[in-house]
This record gives structure tokens, C-alpha cells and sequence, in this order.
């Protein structure tokens, strides 16, 4: 019987902003001003090698950053390094800070919940299930959180730039476990990537796929779970 509950948090519990409004946002603090045609460039550029975290997985990723990629979320350091790179190789404009448009991707006004998010959670709780965020990140996002009003409904966190283990690897679902108390046949694993999430498997823990669309487009992708739980 399932006893408590691991989310992902990017593609899972909460979506990042498009490439579009990261710069746009970036952009109108900053006071940097770009025409229709550069700024639809840069926007295709920056996806192109994946400079948002969260956003789409690079097309393209520089030599100079293929190691650093493969570990960036054991590490702060690690994690912006190999992002502010891939920022670099789009060719942004002489002007733009790629370590400030970085950090714009860490602001709570960037993450926007799925619909269900909050229900759920709250749901969860009532029963009385413990949650655990499992996350493969670079940075704290603990305060996204606290900023939409979530983090009074996640028992712990467990993150892998903290732990020093990156998803699929048993190491980190292993620590997640031992921190609700649970053993791991007694533990739902949810989220969006069946290789990395998936690997909770491997521990004996449970595994629930939902796809990562954007947030308009999937209203109720986490509601389902709650009919495979007491």
C-alpha cells in the first residue's frame, strides 16, 4: 500500500515561464531594449541550446560544456556554468548579463503551477500521506514554493545539488525514503521523465508518468494518482 508520495518538481508540479517572457522579464529590468527581430532571434538561439533551465533540452551543446552538462545539478557552481555557456554560445547582444538573465529563472514569477498542483497536495495532506519533492537542480527552490503558497504542504526536499545524487540514480529516491520514513515499496514516485523519475523503480518505489505540457494544456494530469492512493 502506498504509504507517501515523490514529485518532480519541473515538468511535474510546476512548469517554467517560455524563453520568450525569461527574456522579456530580463530585459524590462534590466532596461535593455531589443527590436521584434532581434529579440525573436535570440529567443530562437537561446532554445536552440537550451540556455533556460527548466525550458527545453538543448538541440546543440558546445565541447567546452558537454561535461559540465552531464553533472550541472550536483553543484550551484556547476549549474551555472554550464547554463550562462550555453547562453553565451547564442550570441546574446553586447549589453545583455548572461548571469543576470541566469538568475531570472530562479524568481518565483517564473514557475507557474499545473491546476492541480494545489489540490493535490492538499488532498495528500488531508489524508495524511507525506510528499517529498525529488528534484535534479542546481539552486534552492524552496522559495517557489513558499511564494505560491505550497510549502507548507511538502513534508521534505530532497535535491540533488543538497545530496550529491542526480535522478535516475537510487541514491538520491533512496535518501528521499529514508527522510519520510518509508520504505520504498511503500513510496509513489511522480513525474515527467521515465528515465530519470522512472529510476525510482530500480529501488522498488512505484512509478506514476504525467507528461510535461505547458500549464494551459494540462489541467489535470496529477488528479489521476490520487485513485492509486488510500
Amino acid at each position: 500500500m502506498i504509504k507517501g508520495v515523490m514529485f518532480d518538481f519541473s515538468g511535474t508540479l510546476f512548469r517554467v515561464t517560455s524563453t520568450a517572457q525569461w527574456l522579456d522579464a530580463h530585459t524590462a529590468s534590466t532596461g535593455l531594449a531589443l527590436d521584434g527581430r532581434e529579440r525573436a532571434e535570440l529567443v530562437a538561439r537561446l532554445e536552440e541550446f537550451g540556455a533556460l533551465p527548466g525550458g527545453a533540452a538543448p538541440r546543440r551543446i558546445p565541447v567546452d560544456v558537454q561535461e559540465a552538462w552531464q553533472v550541472r545539478d550536483l553543484s550551484a557552481e556547476l549549474h551555472r556554468a554550464a547554463y550562462t555557456t550555453l547562453a553565451r554560445a547564442a550570441e546574446p547582444p553586447v549589453g545583455l548579463d548572461v548571469d543576470a538573465l541566469y538568475e531570472t529563472h530562479m524568481a518565483p514569477a517564473s514557475w507557474q503551477p499545473y491546476p492541480d498542483t494545489g489540490p493535490t497536495l492538499r488532498e495528500l495532506r488531508r489524508r495524511g500521506i507525506p510528499v517529498a519533492v525529488v528534484s535534479n537542480i542546481g539552486w534552492d527552490l524552496r522559495p517557489i514554493f513558499r511564494e505560491h503558497g505550497l510549502d507548507d504542504l511538502v513534508d521534505v526536499y530532497v535535491l540533488s545539488v543538497e545530496v550529491g545524487a542526480q535522478k535516475p540514480a537510487p541514491a538520491i529516491f533512496e535518501a528521499a525514503c529514508k527522510q519520510l520514513g518509508l520504505a520504498p515499496a511503500d513510496v509513489l514516485m511522480v513525474g515527467d521523465d521515465r528515465t530519470c523519475d522512472g529510476g525510482a523503480t530500480a529501488l522498488g518505489c512505484a512509478f506514476h508518468p504525467v507528461e510535461h505540457l505547458p500549464v494551459d494544456l494540462r489541467p489535470a494530469g496529477l488528479t489521476p494518482l490520487l485513485d492509486l492512493l488510500p
